[in-house]
């Protein structure tokens, strides 16, 4: 892989590749990875959450030791710090007053760390939890399966869908625009760090046994799992594409990733999955400050795929192409393929 100064002075997509005058971010202390964004980059369900953030005082973040960022293997990065929180809208990850499981502005708290930290790179997984309600989304279809009788949730959802991806663009836009604001403020330039906006991965799909399409894994109608796997992540992957375009980001696209691999897709045998299935605390419900949460961790990359995001990102960051998807290599691990146009599935 390339040196620091090749990574980082080649930075994004509107950076000509060549030398620049300043090698890496300004200001003193170790180089940092830093990642903002909701649930799936904070590491909801991987397990192993930071303390203060599985539940204490309020705070439901669920930042995991085994989240993404922390999955990194970039040369020279000294310190991997993971800002995001579960359920986190693009308003939480900006700047303003909006609070997320009582904690404040994202954008803000990476302002903060560069007084003690080299930003060298920023990467942002937002947006779902604004207009599109991408877990709910997923919940309406567990509860259509639940209720018989009731039209498939994605004959609903898809009524609006792009609408709401629409709405959604300009929220992810401002949230990123703030975290290059406070970089900027503090005397960051474009090429002195990478700026990453990743799209979400697939956590379900058509390709499940009829054997775990209950209660005992996941709970939800074929032509449910087709289309959320199809079109509902396609239209939100294109959205995101479409803000990263708009405010200047490198976009790596998740929406492929987890083929193969996702919730119940292996059967009896999970080991390989790279998603939770339904996942119910038992614990939690006898508990009121807790019962609410007791499905919190369902559905979301697990360990083993944040360990696999973490792997395609660490070989996005050691290129200069704008853009990549994160797809299945012969290894079968994740690899970053220079492309990030849609393909048919």
């Amino acid at each position: 892989m390339a040196g620091l100064v090749a990574i980082f002075a080649l930075s994004g997509p509107d950076t000509p590749r060549g030398p620049v005058d300043r090698q890496g971010p300004p200001g003193t202390g170790p180089l940092a990875i830093v990642s903002l964004g909701d649930s799936t980059m904070s590491g909801e369900a991987a397990g192993d959450y930071v303390e203060g953030t599985d539940g204490t005082n309020g705070n439901w973040c669920h930042r995991s030791r085994n989240a993404e960022v922390n999955e990194t293997h970039v040369p020279g990065i000294i310190e991997k710090i993971n800002l995001a929180c579960s359920g986190a809208p693009s308003a939480q990850v900006a700047l303003g007053d909006v609070n997320q499981w009582t904690e404040g502005s994202q954008a803000a708290r990476l302002g903060a760390l560069t007084k003690t930290k080299r930003v060298a790179a920023v990467v942002i997984a937002v947006g779902a939890n604004d207009d599109p309600h991408f877990s709910q989304a997923v919940t309406g279809c567990f509860q259509a399966w639940f209720l018989s009788g009731s039209e498939p949730c994605n004959q609903k959802l898809r009524r609006d869908w792009q609408a709401k991806i629409d709405a959604m663009v300009p929220k992810v836009v401002n949230a990123v625009a703030d975290a290059k604001k406070v970089l900027a403020n503090v005397g960051y330039r474009p090429a002195d760090y990478q700026l990453v906006l990743q799209s979400y991965a697939a956590p379900i799909g058509p390709g499940i046994p009829e054997s775990v399409q209950n209660l005992s894994g996941c709970p939800f109608r074929t032509e449910d799992l087709e289309w959320v796997s199809g079109e509902g992540v396609r239209v939100l992957t294109d959205g995101l594409r479409t803000a990263a375009t708009q405010v200047g980001a490198r976009f790596l696209d998740l929406s492929r990733a987890g083929l193969g691999h996702e919730a119940c897709s292996g059967g009896a045998d999970a080991s390989k999955e790279w998603f939770s299935r339904l996942q119910l605390q038992i614990n939690d419900l006898s508990q009121l400050e807790r019962a609410s949460h007791a499905l919190q961790e369902s559905f979301h990359p697990n360990a083993a795929g944040h360990q696999q995001f973490g792997r395609c990102l660490t070989e996005f960051l050691g290129t200069a192409d704008p853009a990549a998807a994160c797809l299945a290599g012969t290894d079968g691990n994740l690899h970053a393929a220079s492309s990030a146009l849609p393909q048919a599935r």
